[in-house]
């Protein structure tokens, strides 16, 4: 084949290490107005993000050039840098480690979508960990529950 064709569409999710040190609601749409600037910046396509102060939650299609790791690492890194650049009350904030990403198939572009627009309602009901523990669990994946 003289071609590449990739379609790699992800679920990608991560959180704030410290609970101390989150996005206030009115910095946040800022926030990930920014880290959607760099995953575009790296070629990939944004469907949507989203989130909450202490965590994010972005539907990307990744390009056939970069790795999701390297996505990730370099969305959280400049976004990191560029957050403690805001104000002093960010000195300490950082991403977690680690970070979930989960497969979207095309039937479930639009319902993750949706999923990621509603954040804050869905919210109200479920802690990130309720979350995460959900997500984890539909996709089969095992965890140690010490680590979420």
């Amino acid at each position: 084949m003289s071609n590449s064709f990739v379609k790699n569409d992800i679920h990608i999710v991560f959180h704030t290490k410290s609970k101390a040190t989150v996005i206030p609601e009115g910095d946040l749409e800022r926030v990930l107005e920014y880290i959607g600037g760099i995953v575009k910046s790296m070629g990939a396509t944004l469907y949507v993000i989203g989130g909450r102060p202490d965590h994010v939650h972005m539907l990307v299609s990744l390009p056939k050039t970069i790795s999701l790791s390297e996505l990730v690492r370099t969305v959280k890194a400049n976004s990191s840098k560029w957050i403690k650049s805001l104000h002093p009350y960010y000195g300490g904030f950082c991403w977690q480690d680690g970070y979930g990403a989960f497969s979207v198939s095309a039937s479930m572009i639009q319902p993750t979508i949706d999923y990621i627009r509603n954040q804050e309602e869905h919210h109200r009901v479920k802690t990130f960990r309720e979350e995460l523990r959900a997500i984890l669990d539909k996709c089969g994946i095992e965890y140690d529950e010490r680590y979420l």
